[in-house]
């Protein structure tokens, strides 16, 4: 007997309702293991810390490098014991004596700290020199003398690698430039002491001043020149040469350089009174100023009564340098203005007085005015 085939009907989907492609990460965490899920878990957490280790290393390989640029820039603020501290390399420019602004400066670092590290340079022997802060390393030091505190024995400071001398004098004298009270006379004598060591190479002291201040203005430089000069003139004569004022200065010394022999005879004044303080001292280096030109030089010839005197305009303008007398007569015009004319390109001055020249008015203009 033969069994009968039974059929069955299939209803089979059509192709483009089949998906095709990659099988879903659920269906294949469903067929794998606890095993093999374990392990390719451990994997991504092994390459997640991978990645995050090299960006913390690549991270602290640029903070090192850019500590060792700052540090070298003397931007990285260390504390350093005072007696590795010395100031051999460069001539201060701070007057000798006492501070009387001191006890300021100390009473300050005492109640809120040292607001502003001095900068030091690194010698080869592992000690530092003093490059600027002369008068904050000074308090630090008359406190720990006068305290012990052991928290005074050591400054903060900015250490960068030695320079060139001629940096270094320039990083001294720009932090000094904005000071209030350093005097011309105190820039003077530092342009002397450096044009005069043999380290530093300098012909005079004009090649000084352009190298030191550099910073300064046209003007300033012209009046630090003036004093160095007035120094030179009256060396071991004056004892209070910062107590000058600045008009006073440069005025003396024009007039010592127009008038000869004069140097003489102030000189023999001011050590009349070996007793004198900084106001009389000034004093009497102003008399010299205003005192009739028949004292310091010779009498000028009396004009004839029946001579008329010579028509003279005097009158006064206002300059980038401070102010301009001038005097005008009749064939004759004088300036007074606070410019060393001498250092003036000789082209530049011929093409002003061209220009002064070209723009007054022609002698028939003047008649028929």
């Amino acid at each position: 007997m033969s069994r009968k085939r039974r059929m069955f009907d299939i209803d089979l989907p059509a192709m483009d309702d089949i998906p095709v492609g990659k099988v879903p990460d659920k269906v294949l965490e469903k067929r794998r293991g606890p095993m093999a899920a374990a392990i390719s878990e451990n994997a991504d957490a092994l390459r997640d810390q991978q990645s995050t280790e090299e960006t913390i290393r690549a991270e602290n390989d640029r903070l090192a490098h850019e500590l060792v640029r700052l540090r070298s820039e003397g931007l990285v603020t260390e504390r350093v014991a005072l007696a590795d501290i010395l100031f051999e390399k460069l001539t201060r420019d701070r007057k000798p004596g006492p501070d009387p602004e001191l006890d300021e400066l100390k009473a300050s670092i005492q109640e809120i700290g040292l607001s502003n590290p001095i900068r030091l340079e690194r010698r080869s022997d592992g000690r530092f020199e003093l490059i600027q802060g002369m008068r904050r390393l000074s308090a630090y030091r008359a406190l720990y003398e006068e305290t012990g505190d052991e928290s005074y024995a050591r400054i903060p400071a900015g250490i960068s690698e030695a320079g060139d001398l001629d940096s270094s004098y320039r990083r001294m004298v720009d932090e000094n430039l904005i000071r209030k009270d350093i005097s011309f006379a105190e820039m003077g004598a530092l342009a002397r002491a450096y044009a005069e060591d043999p380290a530093n190479d300098c012909p005079d002291v004009d090649k000084a001043v352009s190298t030191l201040f550099k910073s300064a203005s046209y003007t300033k430089r012209s009046y630090i020149r003036s004093f160095a000069s007035l120094l030179m003139m009256l060396d071991k004569v004056l004892k209070h040469p910062n107590d000058i004022p600045r008009n006073v200065g440069v005025e003396l010394k024009r007039k010592l350089d127009a008038t000869p022999g004069l140097v003489r005879q102030v000189s023999a004044e001011v050590m009349s009174e070996p007793d004198r303080d900084g106001a009389r001292e000034v004093a009497i280096l102003r008399s010299f100023l205003g005192a009739p030109e028949t004292s310091v030089a010779k009498k000028a010839p009396v004009e004839s009564a029946d001579k008329p005197r010579r028509a003279k305009t005097t009158f006064q303008v206002s300059g980038r340098a401070g102010i301009a007398k001038c005097s005008a007569s009749s064939g004759r015009i004088e300036l007074r203005y606070d410019l060393d004319f001498t250092r003036v390109d000789r082209s530049k001055l011929e093409a002003a007085i061209a220009a002064f020249i070209d723009a007054l008015p022609e002698e028939d203009d003047l008649t028929h005015g």
